[in-house]
């Protein structure tokens, strides 16, 4: 919707000024992301998005917190492909997924390849139901988004079975399950094995758990609050 206002200027003379909303953030995705959006019916961004996709796009590390429903699943997809540019390279890792059980990871890799089908783009999903070593081979032939539950992904940092030299950005879903000593201890183990990288926690609140990572690897974290 545009605006119309009435600025005075000399005299009794008034201009009608039309000011435009800005551009809505999905117009600076990448082509293709776009695309995807058109086929999905995907048109018009939540008040999440209009917030948050500009930040995380910036490179800050950022809190992304927002009720259920706000879009917080969509824009670390959208973000996400968007950091890697749409295309593989190379067969490390550019991009962590963390949630907190195999369900989710399955929902979120079924959630990610509605919009990277028939693209380069290789994601993969490792849980404890999958033989450590077995994951440990199919990330070695290349993997460009990884999703996985805390306790799988620091077992295979442990084991040396994920190289983070080309990591780009770090995701955390639904973060308030880090509330948990497993899951918390584990997400500490596997961020002081990575130098550097963008994270980028989505939450329904920003938890005094959460806001302990400042400390840590949330260094100078922006937050985005909806």
């Amino acid at each position: 919707m545009k605006l119309l206002l009435n600025i005075p200027f000399t005299g009794s003379i008034f201009a009608l000024i039309y000011y435009k909303p800005n551009k809505m953030p999905f117009k600076k995705l990448h082509p293709e992301i776009q695309e995807k959006l058109t086929d999905l019916k995907i048109e018009t961004p939540t008040s999440f998005q209009r917030k948050s996709i500009p930040v995380i796009k910036s490179g800050s590390n950022v809190y992304c917190t927002a009720a259920k429903g706000s879009g917080k699943t969509t824009t670390l997809i959208l973000t996400t492909l968007q950091k890697l540019k749409y295309k593989a390279v190379g067969t490390l890792p550019r991009a962590i997924v963390v949630v907190e059980t195999k369900e989710k990871a399955l929902e979120l890799y079924e959630a990610f390849l509605a919009y990277t089908r028939h693209s380069s783009l290789r994601v993969y999903v490792g849980h404890e139901h999958i033989y450590l070593d077995l994951q440990k081979s199919e990330i070695f032939e290349g993997v460009d988004i990884l999703i996985s539950t805390p306790d799988t992904m620091n077992k295979l940092f442990l084991s040396n079975g994920v190289g983070t030299s080309q990591l780009l950005i770090f995701n955390i879903d639904d973060a308030e399950f880090l509330a948990k000593n497993s899951a918390y201890n584990a997400l500490m183990s596997i961020t002081q094995s990575i130098h550097k990288c963008q994270y980028v926690l989505y939450s329904e609140k920003k938890s005094a758990v959460l806001k302990r990572f400042e400390s840590y690897f949330m260094e100078y974290a922006k937050t985005i609050a909806v």
